[in-house]
């Protein structure tokens, strides 16, 4: 395994992989690696010639009262998960390398990147797609693995690919859960034992919710898991909305598969989650 932290230095390694024939998988990641980014790994090592998995807290997609000074960066950890698991490059460019001084150009995936968790945090998502796009060019991957967890940030994905022609194909992947349900993420680190606890009701309520949509009207499902949402001690809601699993827009009764996703402060971490619920 190779620590990579120059962005021409990765250009020069893809180019050579992509002359030869190689197929490369990336994982772009901000670190504090956990099971889901073990996941994302494990699937690209298994499908491609080449792993490159970018470590990279990502300032741009920071509001300025948001974490990114205080964002976990255990770099030692890290790395010795993405050698256990036979990644062959570990890109960490610095931040002044991707964005120097006068960076003025961005990515912008229009009406998406404006609901949900955009109403909360309006930059972003326009920081996400323009990071991901540099690291699509600067890889050249031919495929990149992204959680299910972030569901609005996968469709977004989706679309600046899809729309900018890019040669990598989005490969979408299954949330990965501690067993008690609740969906991994970095930001579990900062909850409490207490938190943590009032937290799993988040996943729970969810998946009681797919269970009554079987059988029951979208607008019951709804009012029923945010009134069950809003009982949670110590917890404040941003947002509970069932969507279309395709672009986001709101779910209307005649959708057959749609996705109830949700982001709730527990205390004072903010997590997301979401499960698609089928009729």
């Amino acid at each position: 395994m190779k620590v990579i932290k120059d962005v021409l230095q990765l250009q020069k390694i893809a180019f050579k992989h992509l002359r030869e024939g190689d197929e490369v998988g990336l994982v772009p990641t901000m670190g504090a690696l956990h099971n889901g980014h073990v996941s994302l790994i494990e699937k690209s090592v298994k499908n491609d010639d080449i792993t490159i998995v970018s470590i990279f807290v990502n300032p741009i997609q920071f509001s300025p009262d948001e974490d990114y000074l205080k964002y976990l960066r255990p770099v030692k950890k890290d790395l010795e998960i993405c050698k256990k698991n036979h990644v062959d490059y570990v890109f960490m460019p610095s931040a002044n390398d991707m964005f120097p001084q006068a960076y003025k150009t961005f990515v912008e995936v229009e009406a998406l990147q404006s609901i949900m968790c955009g109403v909360f945090r309006p930059i972003h998502f326009r920081g996400v797609a323009t990071v991901v796009s540099k690291l699509f060019n600067i890889s050249c991957a031919d495929r990149a693995y992204f959680g299910m967890k972030d569901f609005q940030q996968l469709k977004i994905i989706e679309k600046m690919s899809k729309e900018l022609n890019f040669r990598t194909k989005i490969v979408p992947c299954p949330i990965v859960r501690e067993k008690s349900g609740l969906a991994f993420s970095s930001r579990n680190f900062y909850l409490t034992n207490e938190e943590k606890s009032l937290s799993l009701n988040i996943s729970k309520i969810l998946k009681e919710a797919a269970k009554e949509f079987k059988n029951k009207s979208l607008s019951v499902v709804k009012k029923k898991a945010i009134n069950k949402l809003k009982k949670i001690p110590n917890s404040k809601i941003d947002y509970a909305e069932i969507v279309s699993i395709k672009d986001l827009s709101l779910a209307d009764k005649n959708m057959k598969k749609v996705v109830f996703a949700v982001a709730i402060w527990i205390g004072k971490v903010r997590l997301i989650d979401n499960t698609e619920m089928t009729k």
